[in-house]
């Protein structure tokens, strides 16, 4: 395993428009995912079925059912793509619903994670590596100048 990049509170925010705009292209696609799965349901007319099962029936149903299997799973790999290129920057993301992505950050030689959420203008927390985004604590000022590498 390699080791984790250290950001500091200023690289991390460096970073906050680019990744402000990934995750904002992220979660319209998963409304859009959401939108393909209802109007996929409704082409195959089986809504008891697995979605499993729905994939499959889409693939053999008619013309409809498969141009909306295909939109959908042109979708699936557009969102798996775009986590992993947010993944590649070097963030590492916590929940993809709402947009939460930690960076590894020192605090007084302690590894910590800033924390940021999709609709922050910076990354303004951080928490323990165990506390998760309950325990986020405000980056103050007098933290601030304890971030370091």
């Amino acid at each position: 395993m390699s080791t984790p990049r250290i950001w500091t509170i200023e690289e991390a925010n460096a970073l906050v428009p680019r990744l402000s705009s990934l995750i904002g292209r992220q979660l319209a696609l998963a409304s859009d995912i959401e939108r393909c799965w209802q109007a996929l349901v409704k082409a195959v007319e089986s809504p008891a079925a697995t979605p499993d099962q729905l994939l499959e029936l889409a693939r053999g149903g008619s013309e409809l059912a498969r141009a909306r299997e295909r939109e959908l799973s042109e979708k699936i790999a557009a969102y798996e793509s775009g986590w992993q290129e947010v993944e590649e920057l070097g963030v590492v993301v916590k929940d993809q619903r709402i947009g939460l992505c930690d960076f590894y950050g020192r605090l007084d030689g302690t590894l910590v994670w800033l924390c940021w959420r999709y609709g922050e203008q910076a990354v303004e927390h951080y928490h323990g590596l165990e506390a998760g985004y309950a325990g986020r604590k405000p980056i103050t000022a007098a933290k601030r100048r304890q971030l370091l590498n």
